[in-house]
């Protein structure tokens, strides 16, 4: 049913994707029913795409293969990641429980960003292959000034949840 009705359905447009992502993850818990969501997909997946959204290129690179997305602004790189099939797991579904979005970034990106609070650091001492570059993915909200990034994955993760 999941595939079948969104993921076949939402190959235009990355931001209804996204929705489409959100979508299936509240029917596994839920939050929706099936009649819901098949009445509410042809508002989210056949409104054509949208021109509107600001969008940096960037490149996520997983055991060596790189893959270069299109990432709207104000989106995390947990669900840039998600919606472009690139597999950032967020077992939490980005509710920073764990440090399964872990990414590794250039110094010169790492040194824009706001620092981690607290609680980000917490999850991050949990993380598999570590470095001083580390950050949660579904931390990181997409800006413009981050146009190139590029976003290394650990070859594991670690989930203590």
């Amino acid at each position: 049913f999941l595939r079948e009705n969104f993921v076949d359905v939402c190959k235009h447009d990355m931001l209804t994707r996204s929705i489409c992502y959100t979508a299936r993850s509240m029917l596994r818990a839920r939050h929706l029913t099936q009649a819901h969501v098949i009445a509410t997909r042809r508002t989210w997946c056949t409104a054509g795409p949208s021109s509107s959204v600001e969008s940096i290129s960037m490149t996520f690179v997983d055991e060596g293969e790189e893959v270069n997305v299109t990432a709207p602004v104000g989106k995390t790189l947990l669900e840039v990641a998600q919606a472009n099939d690139v597999y950032l797991e967020g077992a939490c579904d980005g509710s920073m429980a764990c440090s399964t979005c872990h990414v590794v970034l250039e110094q010169h990106v790492y040194d824009k960003l706001p620092p981690p609070d607290e609680e980000e650091l917490d999850m991050l001492d949990l993380a598999f292959d570590l470095t001083d570059t580390s950050r949660l993915g579904c931390q990181i909200k997409v800006t413009p000034d981050l146009e190139g990034l590029r976003a290394v994955i650990p070859s594991g993760t670690a989930d203590v949840r």
